[in-house]
């Protein structure tokens, strides 16, 4: 197996010349360590390597569990991927997760850039809840849509929105100390919803949710012009299922795991197919909290959802799409954050039974890459 995941990793390499710098996109969540390897060549995204590895065994649980390893725990595993995965790349740029984060769209009056930059961090604290020395805090402020008067003349807007974006200081050393490690430099920390909008995302002016199924955690994202609009997270995960599954059948946690991805919530017997209850309480806990917020960004801004994007490892849960879709009645597809690079064509059937999984390294790769306009 090693030797024909080496083999894959040669063939993307020797598949394209050299170009320019290459650079690395890392995703570390709570479950796994995700890289991406890119580089540019005549103005396209070219995949060199990716890889993943699961931090269970760094923190002596299941694959597949929720984990928090400690800073020298993360920089053994991130060693060890670089080196399976083959990866050479020295400049990169690092996902943050959205629970180490805060996301928030506010309302203040319309004034100067000056003026903002006094503005904003006052406002900040009202919803930070921490002191506010103890944050990076960045915003932006939202392209308002152009209004008109009656005899066509622009009216100024009263009041702007800005979307105010904070990051712990803690876990922004913790990664920096990771990467250093492992002699990486990064410029950039990113909230892994920005990475994952990125990547998953075409440009489109009409609402779309992205339903990020993650391990301990589903996060749910509206966006629209490219604007996220609303975040949302629900404390139930794939990791959840697992756990349901392997108590209601009597199977291990790597059983169920297996079990949940090849025959999803039903386990096949002789005679039937089986569902269980508590499975089913926890995707229809999560359904419920999707259809709220559909319903709130709906009732809010006068707009229907046209599509949802399933990313994550969640929603390698088989018959997911079509679940998604019967139950809200719109367009459902699967991540496919690849298809934004250039990779041999043998690697496009592996490439995208994994995106899901990879969306936010990707969308931090690609970032990195423009760093390079």
């Amino acid at each position: 197996m090693k030797d024909f995941l080496n083999n894959i990793i040669k063939s993307i390499k020797d598949y394209f010349s050299k170009g320019e710098e290459s650079v690395l996109g890392i995703d570390i969540s709570s479950s796994s360590i995700k890289v991406v390897q890119l580089r540019k060549k005549r103005g396209r995204a070219v995949l060199e390597t990716y890889g993943e590895i699961a931090l269970g065994a760094y923190a002596d649980v299941e694959n597949g569990r929720a984990t928090k390893l400690s800073t020298q725990k993360t920089a053994e595993a991130l060693t060890d991927l670089i080196r399976e995965s083959k990866v050479t790349a020295k400049k990169c740029g690092v996902s943050v997760p959205l629970s180490s984060s805060l996301l928030k769209i506010i309302k203040i009056p319309a004034v100067s850039e000056k003026q903002l930059k006094e503005i904003v961090p006052i406002e900040a604290r009202k919803y930070i809840p921490v002191p506010i020395t103890e944050v990076h805090l960045d915003w932006n402020v939202i392209p308002k849509e152009t209004s008109y008067s009656e005899d066509g003349e622009v009216q100024k807007a009263d009041k702007i929105e800005v979307m105010i974006v904070a990051i712990h200081k803690e876990i922004i050393n913790m990664y920096t100390d990771v990467l250093s490690q492992n002699n990486l430099e990064s410029s950039f920390f990113e909230i892994e919803l920005f990475a994952t909008t990125r990547s998953v995302l075409s440009r489109g002016i009409k609402p779309v949710m992205i339903f990020d199924f993650g391990v301990s955690t589903t996060k749910l994202y509206i966006v629209e012009e490219g604007i996220i609009r609303e975040s949302h997270i629900v404390n139930r995960g794939s990791q959840d299922l697992t756990l349901a599954l392997s108590k209601s059948l009597g199977i291990s946690f790597d059983e169920a795991e297996g079990s949940k991805r090849t025959t999803g919530l039903v386990k096949k017997t002789e005679s039937e197919e089986e569902s269980t209850e508590n499975t089913s309480a926890i995707i229809e806990y999560i359904f419920s909290e999707v259809e709220r917020t559909i319903v709130d960004y709906q009732v809010k801004y006068n707009k229907s959802i046209v599509k949802i994007v399933l990313t994550g490892g969640g929603v390698l849960l088989k018959n997911i799409v079509e679940k998604t879709s019967e139950k809200f009645k719109i367009e459902v597809e699967l991540a496919d954050p690849f298809k934004k690079v250039e990779a041999p064509a043998f690697l496009e059937e592996i490439l995208k039974r994994a995106g899901p999984e990879f969306a936010v390294a990707v969308g931090v790769a690609l970032r990195k890459l423009e760093e390079q306009e």
